[in-house]
């Protein structure tokens, strides 16, 4: 919880300093608006998600050193056969963006290759299309009953999940905003001693 609390610190000093990076925010926000209206009046593409949830869970095995043995998708769910199985790579795909991770490659990629800084506009609408496709779909599983949350606990499953994507877009704002990875931790880190502080005097006066 204290490292939850620190990244709201850490997020919210990001955010202050954005101002910046307007034309960023502007196209992001511009993605997750088309996809939010297609949310909304489209049939959810389900398989597609499906897909990525699944691609997550076998992602986060080999990340850890398992074997994927079967991969099985369709629009009504999806199954892995997988050898290594722990916390995160249970609760991966509800943390872990894989559509927009893979946006941000093959951006990476092509600019790299052939300096794509003229469509960085259309990366960002990208961008922020494909994080509110997580973010969307993520919240209208989580509707239902997870088995990878009930194996996990509800509890230590959304301090997990809050964790997780709070981290995934600090680090990824950190870069998109050439802030530095390491500032960005290092204020993780000041503010999440801050919160054990404050909790710490706050649990010492509640004993007296």
């Amino acid at each position: 919880m204290p490292f939850c609390l620190g990244l709201v610190g850490a997020l919210s000093r990001v955010l202050l300093i954005s101002n910046p990076a307007t034309s960023l925010w502007v196209a992001a926000a511009g993605g997750a608006a088309c996809w939010v209206s297609a949310y909304a009046l489209l049939p959810r593409p389900m398989l597609i998600y499906v897909f990525g949830h699944e691609l997550t869970h076998a992602l986060w095995t080999w990340l850890f050193g398992g074997r994927v043995k079967r991969f099985r998708v369709s629009s009504k769910g999806g199954h892995v056969q997988i050898t290594k199985s722990n916390a995160l790579i249970a609760l991966a795909p509800y943390f872990f963006p894989v559509y927009a991770v893979l946006t941000i490659l093959i951006y990476g990629t092509g600019h790299l290759i052939w300096n794509w800084k003229p469509y960085s506009a259309w990366f960002h609408l990208l961008l922020g299309a494909s994080y509110a496709f997580h973010v969307t779909l993520t919240w209208h599983t989580l509707q239902t009953e997870q088995s990878d949350i009930t194996s996990q606990g509800y509890f230590f499953s959304a301090v997990v999940i809050v964790l997780g994507n709070l981290l995934i877009l600090l680090l990824a704002l950190s870069v998109l905003m050439d802030i530095g990875v390491l500032n960005a931790l290092n204020w993780w880190m000041r503010d999440t001693w801050g919160a054990i502080s404050r909790l710490s005097t706050l649990f010492a006066g509640m004993r007296r």
